[in-house]
């Protein structure tokens, strides 16, 4: 390379070093957003949540979703931030995503920066957690439940990553006021009166929302956090669902698409005005329709599914889609039942103090405003939701400021020393317990019941279930006093066969991102103890600089998940909450005391002492699902078959209308539609003489349930439903299926079905 040539390189490369100065000068962030799909295996694995055995999957209701943001400071520091449509995170999980990222990216994304947060839906699959305690119901480990999700958060953040460009944040905040009620009010009611008398309200109703805006494209995504649990589907609901935030977050996308003309003109222009057809009983129509007959099932490529995906990024590449996440915060007694708990025998209200009816606790349930009905309950609260964010989006205008940072460390909450204020105005040291679970505990909560002569509220027991206790693990003396007045039904945390039963290391962690603060806690908080955890760091904030205010929000079940962290007053009451709250009386105050001192090291700058590792327990997993062997048809026909179809010159109205279809289909977990979708509801679009996609099983209208004769039977059913909305155009429509079958001929099949057509008018 000649003088002049190294000379003329060396003048470009500061150039464009220059040039990427000016880039960033006018913005202190990169901003980048991401979203995949993680809904896992919809048929044969039991959900996380209500810890029901009979709770299977077996269909979709809407997918979940992996939502991710990233926040960085031009040449220094960044975070990542991960909301799952997942019951909540997984130390697992966590542990395996940022070994993939440091493969990737080496150490720009470490435990330290990322934080992964669940939603808290009651109706995704389970088994991916590596504690036993929480995979007794879905018989072990579910190895596709943990890809899926693992598969799903790395994709987001690469997706973030690469989206990343120069932009601004903004935050807002406002009340929401009919979307959560207190499940639990003798026990909130046991906290000090001059403390309740602070607040208006016995759960928080504020929702915190930052918007996202990229200098040249404008907003591209908002995340918010309000408190409210993902239990508006029932304990017996069967359809994979992202609840009411998944709703939420659906709606919101799908609003800032249309609203900014990002949707594709065929999906639009069918979804919202009938540009070709007025007369739906024009005899051409009718004629058209019935000469449209089923295909019968066919073989596809792994990738037709996904290509015609109503929001399918295939046909989204040139610009980043809008991404909007609900996500969890202190939830933990607040529920979306808001017409409160009534006794399903009766329908009286249930007991105050333990929630039962007739001193038992299965007949008491608490009710959606769409009650009877468990979707329209879900849809509702997910759009109170999505109203208030929607408006607090469009009106953010306080512009978020400077550094951004983050402290994490490990933490073994299973024997924490705790300084906390003594009783005679010293201060005392106490200590954390292993983890244990209460009798109340079993007893559920009014969201969903537990079995047996459990009852929220028992500080005492009963002889016959310490003698089941005592047969798993007789707790030691010491651990009873330590977890008084919690009578202990489940003693897990020395619970050690096969391996660890319940987690003693917890991961805590503080993101900064100017005058945002976020506290990421590995469990569900209830109201007064998010309440004191934000207040206790808030103070440390203002007193560490110089008076400047903070919003400090907690992102719940985030990087880990050890069930409830309720106050020290509630926890003597021993209501669901309490006898929950794993390490002892003292766990919250272990919680502020720790998280104390990560404020402080983020404002003075000093490194956090990184703490105990928690365990990797991948190797030792054990799963008793029953694999699939092999999915068969009767002879004479093949997969994609319909089976039931809608009747000849057949017609429905919109709005009021369900259609439903049925084919010959196989096991969901062959190929879980990543990306793509099980159930397509496709229009015809006269002149191109083609079929449109319009609706998808991650839109509210098209549910898709699976279905086969007995559990071992080789032969099963896809049973399609499309509920026709109001907003449907009038014109010819048909239903498709798309599945994969295990032969014992080829590995996978790929198929496709469709109805004949029919008219909607």
């Amino acid at each position: 390379m000649t003088r002049w040539s190294m000379s003329m390189h060396c003048t470009l490369f500061l150039l464009f070093l220059l040039r990427i100065k000016c880039v960033f000068s006018d913005s202190d962030y990169l901003i980048g957003l991401g979203s995949y799909d993680i809904t896992g295996p919809a048929a044969d694995v039991n959900m996380m949540g209500y810890a029901n055995m009979e709770q299977v999957a077996s269909g979709v209701h809407f997918r979940l979703r992996a939502r991710a943001f990233i926040v960085a400071e031009p040449y220094k520091k960044r975070i990542a931030f991960v909301n799952l449509d997942a019951g909540m995170a997984s130390q697992l999980v966590t542990i395996k995503v940022i070994e993939r990222l440091k493969q990737r990216y080496g150490e720009l994304y470490t435990e330290e920066n990322v934080a992964i947060s669940g939603t808290h839906t009651h109706a995704g699959p389970g088994g991916y957690l590596q504690y036993i305690l929480y995979l007794v119901t879905s018989l072990g480990f579910v190895h596709q439940s943990f890809n899926a999700l693992v598969d799903g958060i790395e994709q987001s953040i690469i997706q973030a990553h690469e989206n990343l460009r120069p932009g601004s944040i903004l935050i807002n905040k406002g009340e929401l006021l009919d979307a959560g009620v207190n499940r639990s009010p003798s026990a909130y009611l046991n906290n000090p009166a001059h403390e309740r008398s602070k607040y208006e309200y016995d759960v928080d109703k504020e929702m915190t929302l930052v918007k996202f805006v990229d200098d040249q494209w404008g907003p591209v995504g908002s995340f918010n956090w309000f408190a409210t649990h993902g239990t508006s589907m029932s304990r017996t609901n069967a359809l994979i669902s992202g609840d009411n935030k998944g709703t939420a977050a659906r709606i919101m996308e799908d609003w800032f698409e249309r609203e900014n003309g990002c949707i594709s003109v065929d999906v639009e222009s069918h979804r919202r005005v009938s540009s070709i057809i007025s007369d739906p009983y024009d005899q051409d129509l009718m004629e058209m329709a019935s000469s449209l007959l089923s295909t019968g099932g066919k073989t596809v490529t792994r990738m037709s599914s996904v290509a015609r995906r109503v929001r399918s990024g295939l046909r989204h590449a040139d610009k980043p889609r809008f991404v909007s996440a609900f996500c969890q915060t202190n939830c933990g007694d607040v529920s979306p039942n808001v017409l409160g708990a009534f006794c399903i025998d009766t329908g009286l209200p249930c007991e105050f103090n333990h929630s039962t009816c007739g001193g038992k606790n299965e007949q008491c349930y608490g009710r959606g405003p769409g009650y009877p009905d468990e979707f329209e309950s879900t849809r509702i609260i997910g759009e109170r939701q999505f109203k208030k964010a929607a408006d607090l989006f469009t009106k953010a205008s306080e512009e978020i400021q400077g550094k951004v940072d983050y402290r994490h460390a490990y933490v073994d909450f299973s024997q924490l020393e705790v300084t906390i204020n003594g009783q005679n105005g010293g201060s005392e040291v106490v200590k954390t317990c292993p983890a244990a679970m209460g009798f109340g505990f079993a007893a559920g909560t009014t969201d969903g019941p537990g079995a047996f002569d459990f009852k929220q509220g028992d500080d005492q027991g009963n002889p016959f279930w310490r003698l089941v206790r005592n047969l798993l693990k007789n707790p030691t003396e010491e651990q009873v006093r330590c977890q008084r007045p919690k009578p202990i039904l489940l003693d897990t945390g020395e619970m050690k066969q096969p391996y660890d039963w319940a987690p003693s290391i917890l991961p805590v962690q503080i993101l900064r991102i100017g005058q945002l603060v976020i506290l990421c806690v590995p469990g569900e908080f209830t109201t007064m103890a998010g309440r004191r955890l934000r207040d206790a760091v808030k103070t440390v904030l203002k007193e560490g600089s110089n008076g400047r205010e903070f919003s400090v929000v907690i992102a719940g079940l985030t990087n880990s998940y050890s069930q409830y962290i309720a106050t020290f007053e509630e926890y003597q009451v021993q209501r669901y909450e309490g006898a929950s709250t794993l390490y002892g009386p003292h766990t919250l105050s272990g919680y502020i005391q720790e998280f104390k001192k990560l404020t402080n090291d983020l404002l003075s700058g000093q490194t956090t002492d990184p703490g105990p590792q928690p365990p990797d327990l991948l190797h030792k997993q054990i799963s008793l699902l029953t694999p699939v062997v092999a999915d068969m048809t009767p002879i004479g026909t093949a997969f994609g078959d319909v089976t039931s179809d809608v009747p000849r010159l057949s017609k429905f109205r919109k709005g009021t209308d369900i259609v439903t279809v049925q084919f010959r289909s196989a096991n969901p977990r062959n190929d879980l539609m990543t990306e793509g979708t099980f159930a397509l509801v496709e229009r015809w679009l006269e002149g191109r003489e083609t079929w449109v996609p319009v609706y998808d099983d991650d839109d509210f209208c098209l549910r898709f349930k699976w279905s086969r004769p007995f559990k071992l039977s080789t032969q099963s059913s896809a049973t399609i439903e499309w509920r026709i909305p109001e907003t449907a155009s009038p014109g010819v429509y048909r239903i498709t299926h798309f599945g994969s079958a295990k032969t014992p001929i080829s590995s996978i099949h790929h198929f496709s079905g469709s109805s004949s057509a029919f008219v909607v008018y």
